[in-house]
């Protein structure tokens, strides 16, 4: 899907473009299998080749993340538990899973959504969680709306900083990779011993 994604968007300019990204950024809170990272990377990369603005992609895309996250946090708010009777939602989450993240959300409350944001793995889990506690609709806007204002900017002029400078990020890397494997294996080395007490 991400390969047609990118073929569509490769080939369109303007508002086509915007208009792609913001339909499948607000699909992934009805479902859509796509990664908002992966969807957010690749766009962000494109505006090396001057498909989009970057300024107004950073605006398209905090809009259609607000509206994705709406709508997970919705469909919590409006099924909660129920909807996850459904035998192929309750493998996606089974009660004991929800009832950790409702925990969570409860123990940390509503500024915990902006921490929420910066959590890929999760970050579906945890707004359905909050919707599904009836957390009230302008904490996650608030604190949702702040963090992708964050988050967005540092991403797309991060991918264009390193997009234009890969050459001279490649040379520091080599420079420093045995450093860098060194740190590895000492964080590897730290959660073994942590594990075996």
């Amino acid at each position: 899907m991400i390969d047609s994604f990118l073929a569509s968007l490769q080939s369109l300019q303007g508002l086509p473009a915007y208009a792609l990204v913001f339909g499948l950024l607000a699909g992934t809170g009805v479902g859509l299998p796509m990664s908002e990272d992966i969807l957010l990377l690749t766009a962000a990369a494109l505006t090396l080749r001057d498909v989009m603005d970057p300024l107004v992609l950073v605006v398209v895309a905090w809009f259609g993340i607000l509206i994705a996250d709406g709508l997970t946090f919705h469909w919590g708010r409006l099924f909660g538990p129920t909807l996850l009777e459904h035998p192929r939602l309750a493998r996606m989450m089974p009660p004991a899973r929800l009832r950790a993240m409702q925990d969570t959300m409860q123990r940390h409350g509503p500024a915990f959504l902006f921490l929420v944001r910066f959590m890929p793995g999760v970050r579906s889990a945890l707004l359905f969680a909050a919707g599904s506690l009836k957390t009230p609709y302008r904490y996650l806007f608030f604190f949702d709306g702040i963090a992708a204002a964050i988050e967005l900017p540092l991403l797309v002029y991060g991918v264009r900083y390193v997009g234009g400078q890969w050459e001279d990020v490649l040379g520091v890397l080599r420079q420093f990779q045995w450093a860098l494997l060194a740190l590895v294996l000492l964080a590897l080395a730290a959660w073994w011993w942590r594990r075996r007490r």
